[in-house]
This record gives structure tokens, C-alpha cells and sequence, in this order.
């Protein structure tokens, strides 16, 4: 048995070990010569190529991710915090998981407000510092949104409920139900978690539809009105 590195190899596989770190070499030389230069921590792509097609991402979850203040909860200084560490892995962008205002059913992504920051994790300025204080680590922050579905507590729904009438009604998906006393759902669609996607309300008579839990009931992206509201909220 011959060694190769740690690894023991036997004589037979001797070739193809060698084919194998040959194969390796060349391609991390082919990399060095056709992508990258680094300054800092951020990799420049060849010309024409967008930045995050050669970019490292390391996402995460605020909750568990750094608590600062004691409260048993991570929140966004425990990662302003830990950007020298995160610069010194390499990482190019932090893609940050729901951070918004909600009431937590489905651990954020239920977002009763897209222009502001769930109190626990801290507050708009606390968001302001971070993605300052990447920008100088060289570090892209990017957030991640639920285009989806709003929470059933967002004001858009609040009002999308209220009554038939409301500009907002078909803002959400809503439907008439089945069966001699319209209160079937529509039809057989079910939710990501196995039971109907459809939720009556009993205030207007009408199913919404969900695809996931019945607090988060699906936006109407058919609607004009929903595609520049959720815009407007990616510029914000």
C-alpha cells in the first residue's frame, strides 16, 4: 500500500489517485487564471460576470446566530459583531433570514411589516450600522423576502378582509366556496402541510387561499397594485 497524503491508497488505485489530483490541480490553476482577483474578501468576477455568480454566501438566522443583550434571542448587532470573523472566512455576502416584524408562526416568515425590524432582533438603526459596517468588510448583506404571502396580521390583509368591497380585497386570493351553504372550500388544494389550502373567513362569507400555514394567506401577484407595492418594498 502506497500514501498519498493521509490516505492510504492501495496499489491499484494508485493511477487513479494520481488522474484524480492531476484533475484537481488543473482546474484550481484553470480558476486562478480565468476568474479572480481578491481585494479583501471580495472576489471580482471576469468581466461580465455578476457578482454573486464567484461570490462565498453564508446565511443566517438571527435568532441563534449572536445575542448581545442577554435576552436568550441573537438579534442583528450580534452580527454586526462577528463581521471580522465572517470577512476572515472569505464570505462575500451574508444572506440574512426574516428579520421583519411577526408574529412568529412560522418563525418569521409570516411578516406582518416589510419597512421595519422585528423588536427582538433590534431596531431600523441597528440594520443601518450593519450594513455599514459590512459595506467596510467588504461584505454584501442581502435580506431574505417573502414574496409569497404576507401574515394574516399585516395591515395589507387586515384591510383585504374586511369587507368585499375594500381596495385591498384582491390584494389576496379569495373564493367562493362550494356545497348548497358555500362553505366548502373552492376545490381539492392542499397546503404545503398536507391539509386544505383554503381558509373560510366568516366575516365575508369567502375562502382565501394559503399554500402555507392559514396565518399566511397568499398575495394576488395578478393584481398590479400587489407588483408595485412589493417592489416598492425591495427598493425600500
Amino acid at each position: 500500500m502506497y500514501r498519498i497524503g493521509s490516505v492510504l491508497l492501495r496499489r491499484a488505485g494508485v493511477f487513479s489517485a494520481l488522474l484524480l489530483a492531476f484533475g484537481l490541480l488543473l482546474s484550481s490553476l484553470l480558476a486562478q487564471t480565468a476568474s479572480s482577483t481578491r481585494t479583501g474578501s471580495v472576489v471580482i468576477a471576469d468581466a461580465g460576470d455578476p457578482w454573486w455568480k464567484h461570490a462565498v454566501f453564508y446565511e443566517i438566522y438571527p435568532r441563534s446566530f449572536q445575542d448581545t443583550n442577554g435576552d436568550g434571542t441573537g438579534d442583528l448587532k450580534g452580527i454586526t459583531e462577528h463581521l471580522g470573523y465572517l470577512e476572515r472566512l472569505g464570505v462575500d455576502a451574508i444572506w440574512i433570514a426574516p428579520m421583519f416584524p411577526s408574529p412568529q408562526v412560522d418563525f418569521g416568515y409570516d411578516i406582518s411589516d416589510y419597512r421595519s425590524v422585528d423588536p427582538q432582533y433590534g431596531t431600523l438603526a441597528d440594520m443601518d450600522q450593519l450594513i455599514e459596517e459590512a459595506r467596510k468588510h467588504h461584505i454584501r448583506v442581502l435580506l431574505d423576502m417573502v414574496l409569497n404571502h404576507t401574515s394574516d396580521q399585516n395591515a395589507w390583509f387586515k384591510e383585504s378582509r374586511s369587507s368585499r368591497t375594500n381596495a385591498k380585497r384582491d390584494w389576496y386570493v379569495w373564493a367562493d366556496g362550494t356545497g348548497p351553504d358555500k362553505t366548502k372550500p373552492p376545490n381539492n388544494w392542499e397546503s404545503l402541510f398536507g391539509h386544505s389550502a383554503w381558509k373560510f373567513d366568516p366575516r365575508t362569507k369567502q375562502f382565501y387561499y394559503h399554500k402555507f400555514y392559514v396565518e399566511q394567506p397568499d398575495l394576488n401577484w395578478r393584481n398590479p397594485a400587489v407588483e408595485k407595492a412589493m417592489f416598492d418594498v425591495l427598493r425600500f
